[in-house]
């Protein structure tokens, strides 16, 4: 069930006011969500249910045996038991054809070619957000910074809360099983937040994020015929595409779990701002990002080893986080990128000429957009060859006017890209919250804008596609 169709507008006003309802028993509460949840999960396909209630069920017995557990070697067999179920069910839907199809074509260099050995299967959607939410369950337990919970209906609501199952925020345990075990209060000023939240978010996916996804699929989907302006452009338009795309997924989840009495962590902070790609990263995917650098990074070694280990870290970090995203060389290629800038900024920080040239905020942010422009012609691309494909020509040369096409659809663009830019400036300026937005405007404002919002999304909806990160 997608946040961007008539079915969810129908399922989460029933949900609303049925939980409210309940909210003299925390116990009827939960269940009611849970029930909730799963419903909204079963609506791409109901066999996903067995997956998702597998992984809760194993990680809450788990969980327990960790805590109850003293002997140091026992605690680490059952949470090596968590990590092999987790990450061999993620690797079995995700990764197997892709290893599978990376070893035939290198098999096929030797003169040996296998029998077909890929499977079809199908992709649960949201199995990588939820797999890292109840590892870091498991993970924390371990790490000893989280007791368990014996309310195992608490713990499975924790793990399929329907408003960030399937593209996240990474929830932590720690910030959300403590919410969804204590008595939520229905409050004005959450009604308020989370409505303008919402209605932003469907304006940034449906309005901006879907005008520009127009130009952006017509360009990548025949690189062969364009030329380097026209793709850089496009490049442009992706990046802001995919930024508003699942920004505006996370405002959304934010906006519906704040109706509900839950408070989601930031997922995004005006990336496109960070004067670095490592201020980049603490702005981009905030819940991703600190779940690698907190369980990945961390586990490593971090930066307690030497800097020679500290570079190998945050490639191994990147590459992987790369790898999480999709099961495509492009990703990894994606994921080394960052992780090569990573690892020359943090040896340049050391430099006092560069810290001075790049605390010039416009020369930072330039060289920080303009090496993740280069990275996400990796992560659009169909293909390694396609990416390369797109690279040469920007290179090469010669630039044209950039490709037009329908008029009206770059027109449309334009103005959106216009739009959402001067809309998240407008925010950087002023140095306002969006999460708390809501809470300073009337009751007269807050209807008005709302209206002409949504407005403006109806008039745009016939167009709505999915959200990006839906295939993750």
């Amino acid at each position: 069930m997608l946040f961007n169709s008539f079915e969810f507008l129908i399922f989460f006003p029933v949900v609303f006011v049925i939980y409210w309802a309940l909210q003299i028993n925390l116990n009827a509460q939960n269940i009611f969500l849970l029930f909730a949840s799963y419903f909204f999960y079963a609506w791409w396909d109901w066999r996903f249910l067995s997956l998702i209630i597998f992984s809760s069920s194993v990680d809450y017995f788990i969980g327990l045996c960790l805590y109850k557990t003293k002997k140091a070697k026992i605690k680490k067999q059952w949470l090596i038991i968590s990590l092999v179920v987790n990450l061999g069910l993620l690797g079995a839907f995700k990764y197997y054809n892709f290893f599978v199809d990376s070893f035939t074509i290198f098999a096929e260099n030797f003169g040996w070619t296998p029998n077909n050995l890929t499977l079809s299967i199908i992709l649960p959607v949201g199995i990588s957000f939820y797999t890292f939410q109840t590892l870091s369950y498991t993970l924390d337990i371990y790490r000893g910074t989280l007791k368990p919970t014996n309310n195992f209906i608490a713990f499975s609501t924790y793990i399929a809360f329907f408003p960030q199952l399937v593209a996240g925020p990474i929830e932590r345990a720690s910030n959300l099983l403590p919410q969804v075990l204590s008595e939520r209060t229905f409050r004005k000023e959450h009604l308020n937040e989370g409505i303008l939240q919402i209605v932003i978010g469907l304006f940034r996916k449906i309005v901006i994020a879907d005008t520009l996804a127009k130009y952006v699929d017509v360009v990548y989907g025949n690189l062969e015929i364009h030329d380097g302006s026209t793709i850089i452009l496009a490049t442009i338009f992706y990046a802001f595409q995919i930024y508003f795309d699942f920004s505006g997924y996370s405002d959304i989840a934010i906006g519906t779990a704040k109706l509900l009495g839950f408070s989601f962590l930031k997922n995004f902070n005006l990336p496109y701002f960070a004067t670095s790609l490592t201020d980049f990263w603490r702005r981009w995917h905030i819940s991703l990002s600190n779940w690698l650098k907190d369980y990945l990074y961390i586990s490593l070694g971090g930066n307690r080893k030497g800097i020679i280990i500290t570079y190998r870290n945050l490639m191994i970090t990147m590459l992987l986080g790369g790898l999480w995203h999709g099961s495509s060389w492009n990703f990894i290629i994606w994921g080394g990128i960052h992780g090569t800038v990573l690892g020359i900024e943090k040896f340049l920080n050391t430099n006092i000429w560069f810290s001075s040239i790049r605390s010039i905020n416009w020369v930072g942010r330039s060289i920080t957009f303009i090496v993740v422009l280069l990275a996400w012609v990796f992560f659009r691309a169909n293909n390694f060859d396609s990416a390369m494909m797109a690279l040469k020509k920007v290179i090469e040369g010669p630039f044209k006017a950039p490709y037009v096409g329908d008029a009206t659809i770059l027109v449309n663009c334009m103005a959106m890209l216009t739009v959402g830019f001067f809309f998240d400036f407008y925010l950087y300026r002023k140095k306002i919250d969006l999460e708390k937005m809501g809470t300073d405007l009337s009751a007269i404002q807050l209807v008005t804008v709302t209206c002409a919002i949504t407005l403006l999304i109806t008039l745009f909806y016939s167009t709505s596609d999915n959200f990006i990160y839906f295939q993750f």
